[in-house]
Order: C-alpha cells, then sequence, then structure tokens
C-alpha cells in the first residue's frame, strides 16, 4: 500500500480507517465529544431542559439502485439510524447533493421520491439542503451527505463505552443482506431468489426498545465492518471481552449460500437495517419480545454476551465447536458499500 496516498481502504471500516482517523482528525480535531467515536454527538445546551444529538455522513454507494434500495433511502436511513443507536429522536436532516454532469433527471426523480418516502415512514423532515453539479468524470454519478438532528430520548447513558459485564448482545435481524445485495448486482450475479438490502429506518423500533432504557447500555447499527467491526469497537471503547456463538447468529439461507458462492463472510458485511443492543440480562427477554413486534425487530435474537476476560477482544465460539477471535477486519470485504 502506497502510504503517501489514500486508498479505497482509507473508507472502509478497517484498521487502516481507524488508523487515518486517530492520526488526522483526533488529533488535530479531538475533544470530549469527538473522542468518544460514536455514531453521533450527545451535546449538552445549558439553557435547554433537552440534550441535542446531531450527526452526519455521505453516501457514495455504488450501485446506486440497488434490490431494496437506493442511495436515496440509504442516505435518510443511514443517519436516522445513527441517531436513533444514540437514544435520540430524529427529528430534521438537511440533504446536500453533489451530481455528475450528464446524471439522467429521471433517475434524480426516482431517488428523490425514495427519500420522500422514507422520509414519511421515520416520521423526520428534510429541512435545508444544498446541490452542487460538477463536470462529467469528476463525480460518479451522484453523491448525497445528510446530517441530522435529534433530541436525547432517555437519560440513560447509551454509548460504545457503556457496555457491562453480563450484558446479553441482541441482533435485531439477520445480517449480510445489504452486502450481499450490493455486491451482486454490481457484479451482475443473478440468484434463484431475489436477495434485498435490509435498509431501514429503525427510529420506530429503538423508540419501543427505550421503555426499557435503563437496562439498554450499547446501542450500534453495524454498517461498514458489520458485526464483527461493531463488536470490537464496543470491545475497546467498554475495556471488556465479549463471546458471541456462531449457531445464534442470524444468517438466511439466501444469504449464506451467496456469501459461500462469493467467498465473503456475512459477519463482516455491512447492514442498514439492523441494530446491536447491549442490554441487562434480567430485561433481555422483555426487549426481545417487544422487538418482535415491531416490523424490523421480528427476528430479534441474543448472539451472545459481555465478559470481564480476555478485555478488548472478541470470541466466536464456531459451529465446529472451537473458538476463535473475531478480528477487526483491515479493510471492507467491499468498497462504496454506503
Amino acid at each position: 500500500m502506497d502510504k503517501g496516498k489514500i486508498t479505497l481502504a482509507h473508507g472502509n471500516g478497517g484498521q487502516v480507517m481507524q488508523k487515518l482517523i486517530n492520526k488526522m482528525i483526533i488529533s488535530n480535531f479531538g475533544n470530549p465529544i469527538l473522542n468518544r467515536l460514536d455514531d453521533g454527538a450527545v451535546l449538552d445546551l445549558k439553557s435547554r431542559n433537552n440534550k441535542l444529538v446531531f450527526t452526519t455522513d455521505s453516501f457514495v454507494v455504488d450501485p446506486i439502485f440497488f434490490p431494496g434500495g437506493d442511495i436515496g433511502k440509504l442516505a435518510v436511513c443511514g443517519t436516522v439510524n445513527d441517531l436513533a443507536m444514540m437514544g435520540a429522536k430524529p427529528l430534521y436532516l438537511s440533504a446536500g447533493v453533489i451530481i455528475e454532469e450528464g446524471f439522467a433527471i429521471a433517475d434524480l426523480y426516482k431517488i428523490i421520491i425514495s427519500m420522500k418516502k422514507t422520509l414519511a415512514l421515520a416520521d423526520v423532515k428534510i429541512v435545508c439542503g444544498d446541490t452542487k453539479v460538477v463536470n462529467k468524470g469528476h463525480c460518479d454519478k451522484i453523491f448525497i451527505n445528510t446530517s441530522g438532528i435529534g433530541i436525547k430520548q432517555t437519560k440513560a447513558r447509551i454509548t460504545s463505552s457503556n457496555a457491562q459485564p453480563g450484558d446479553l448482545i441482541i441482533v435485531s435481524g439477520t445480517i449480510g443482506e445489504h452486502g450481499v445485495s450490493i455486491m451482486s448486482q454490481r457484479e451482475g450475479l443473478k440468484f434463484k431468489t431475489q436477495l434485498k438490502s435490509d435498509c431501514a429506518p429503525l427510529n420506530g423500533l429503538v423508540a419501543d426498545m427505550l421503555k426499557f432504557s435503563d437496562a439498554v447500555h450499547v446501542m450500534r447499527d453495524p454498517t461498514r465492518g458489520g458485526v464483527a467491526a461493531a463488536l470490537n469497537e464496543i470491545a475497546e471503547h467498554s475495556n471488556l471481552g465479549i463471546e458471541i456463538n456462531e449457531e445464534n447468529l442470524p444468517v438466511s439461507s439466501q444469504a449464506r449460500g451467496a456469501c459461500e458462492i462469493l467467498g465473503l463472510d456475512p459477519l463482516y458485511l455491512a447492514c442498514e437495517g439492523r441494530l446491536l443492543a447491549f442490554v441487562a440480562p434480567n430485561k433481555a427477554k422483555d426487549i426481545i419480545k417487544v422487538m418482535h413486534e415491531n416490523q424490523f425487530g421480528r427476528k430479534a435474537q441474543i448472539i451472545g454476551k459481555v465478559v470481564s476476560g480476555h478485555k478488548k477482544q472478541v470470541y466466536l465460539s464456531t459451529l465446529a465447536g472451537s473458538d476463535r477471535i473475531l478480528d477487526v477486519p483491515i479493510a471492507d470485504q467491499m468498497p462504496r458499500i454506503c
């Protein structure tokens, strides 16, 4: 790797990206809020009773249309979900769109309508934005940035550094489907059963879960780097160990089969409509019951637990009966997944 230039690995959620963030961003912009490296920033406004949560994200997915979604739906869901993972009720978004000269107006309309439908489903509004057009060849079709503001719904501290020994780890549904759908569309692969992205806004599901807010210690949507990257980040930030059971990982037969064909591991594939929740063991069954009543949590189940041993490491109990370390990905298995 050329150490003097940015590569695709610098943006894909693994070790290379983390080193860049620490060297360039944290070292220059570091402050107590940014240094947490959470999905959003909880801002304590001294003159207000409520805490504001703010986040931003950019979307460069290729292809821009894929089974189960498109770049517009993804841009709304990504920012809504980042706010929700902080225990916030998303309220308002901004949208910045960079469009390549020659882009089809009909495709832009499809993306706008998709965003409109997703905004309605999430019950949020776009309140400001910006549009830029660049010369042909200076942008790949269309890029979208969305920033979002929400209000903290709970006094509970929900952050990646708040995992507790004994916490049970819940995943809200099957994993790997977004990554597989993008790859199959990108490579022109066809399967007997069409795979669809899991892309969805999760703020409604989170609102249901926060009825038990004191029991919810961590929430994270496993996007770039997938479940493996998210678990490793939480283990690192909480200075605790994590153990998960491969037998309990919900992977659809279609996604598992496609991963085997493509040589991919669903644990490292991005999800765009799934969440991980670390919850107190005495409330896990109640929270799962509530999740099962929501359309985006019907397949929620426990996949593991937090332990005091092997700090900052994630162990996977395999189907073969052995244990192995689930490493931090060096880079994502696929670039431009979101």
